[in-house]
């Protein structure tokens, strides 16, 4: 039910991501989703999120470890564009779905404000924890650590805005045109660290 809720989200955002879409999606009980969230749709939108954020940090941590920062950034972007060719560039990122929808359970839940400020810490966590392992790596590769704050901002939040923007244009060439220029940024910022 997790990782159906956060296919549905990646697709279709959270507002129209509802309980019942999520049983229907993953062929579920109808009561096990009372039973194994019974706090509801914030819940299960919460455990999706962080499921999401593994299913993205676990393989670039290893990818930033084994092949380095450039080579980390291209398997970042090739999950990516795998993703979006996948599903017809219909699925993005369901992190990016929690950031920008307004609400998680119905417009007049009076617990909403909470619920949602509890799902966009989760979010930002999961954001600052793919900036983290970017971080990292190029501090290992002798970044100072200033710049290297810097540029792993910058790749997350470029990326995450790239695919999005392939979702609206159902094509991957900007995927490939921020990969070119992100790659020419690191090489640029790495190379003084050699001098």
């Amino acid at each position: 039910m997790i990782a159906g809720a956060a296919d549905l989200m990646s697709r279709r955002g959270v507002n129209a991501t509802s309980m019942r879409d999520v049983v229907r999606h993953t062929a579920t009980p109808r009561g096990s989703i009372s039973h194994h969230f019974p706090d509801g749709k914030p819940q299960l939108i919460a455990e999706a999120v962080t499921f999401a954020g593994r299913q993205v940090s676990i393989p670039l941590e290893k990818a930033m470890n084994e092949r380095g920062v450039i080579g980390g950034l291209k398997a970042f972007v090739a999950s990516w564009r795998r993703q979006l060719e996948a599903t017809g560039f219909e699925a993005g990122c369901p992190v990016l779905a929690v950031a920008v929808d307004r609400y998680v359970g119905e417009p007049s839940d009076k617990d909403d404000a909470a619920a949602r400020q509890r799902l966009l810490d989760l979010a930002e966590g999961v954001f600052a924890h793919w900036r983290r392992i970017m971080l990292a790596a190029l501090l290992r590769e002798g970044l100072a650590a200033e710049r290297a704050e810097r540029l792993a901002t910058l790749v997350v939040a470029s990326i995450e805005g790239t695919v999005a923007m392939c979702r609206a244009s159902r094509s991957a060439d900007a995927l490939d045109q921020v990969q070119e220029e992100l790659e020419i940024v690191l090489a640029s910022a790495l190379a003084c660290t050699k001098k």
